[in-house]
């Protein structure tokens, strides 16, 4: 099983980051060991003082496939899910810089909020009108729509799937709105898909 991240997918969030417009899908990876245990709290690690949320939808696939066609993308998922992608925002900027890797700052242990409940995709009207939202301390921090994605859900599949053989379980990030931001002890993070709650976090 692994996590594969699309960065860059919401023009709002390219441009609170000040980065450019990607030609084709920015992807990067996360260890399974990165996955958040259900119902465990969030620490904050040592390494950074500048831990940033970034909720997304979330694809999970279904079956193994490599080199899929866009037009037969949807026969290689059923369920959408939500999550965060904990990013060490300070650090990722110094490896920027750096012109190194992201890992360091994407892929540390506990960094992939996943949400336990998924949602069928025949339950969800329109799936590239998927409204979803994180809520900081009760206040909306973060607000999105599939709709905004650059790279909507099965034009990700055909892209990632001519790097990486998907296989049963993996699950695709899909990239951040705007609105991310810093998270500090105390905090309570709350993801919504639609206006159902899939996930609450406690940060430590």
């Amino acid at each position: 099983m692994k996590i594969i991240c699309v960065g860059r997918n919401y023009t709002d969030h390219i441009e609170e980051l000040e980065n450019q417009k990607p030609d084709a899908p920015v992807l990067f990876l996360k260890p399974d060991s990165a996955i958040l245990l259900k119902k465990q709290a969030f620490f904050i690690p040592d390494f950074s003082d500048e831990i940033h949320h970034e909720v997304e939808l979330l694809v999970k696939i279904k079956k193994v496939g490599k080199h899929i066609q866009k037009k037969f993308a949807h026969k290689y998922y059923d369920e959408i899910g939500l999550g965060i992608d904990f990013t060490a925002r300070d650090l990722q900027k110094k490896l920027k810089q750096e012109g190194l890797p992201w890992e360091k700052a994407k892929a540390f242990d506990g960094s992939a909020v996943i949400a336990e409940k998924w949602i069928h995709k025949d339950k969800i009207t329109n799936l590239n009108q998927i409204s979803f939202s994180l809520k900081k301390n009760d206040k909306t921090v973060q607000a999105g729509n599939s709709a905004q994605m650059l790279y909507k859900i099965d034009e990700l599949i055909e892209y990632i799937s001519s790097y990486f053989t998907l296989k049963i379980g993996d699950i695709i990030f899909t990239g951040t709105p705007a609105g991310v931001g810093k998270v500090n002890p105390g905090d309570i993070l709350e993801g919504f898909l639609e206006k159902t709650s899939l996930f609450k976090v406690n940060i430590k």
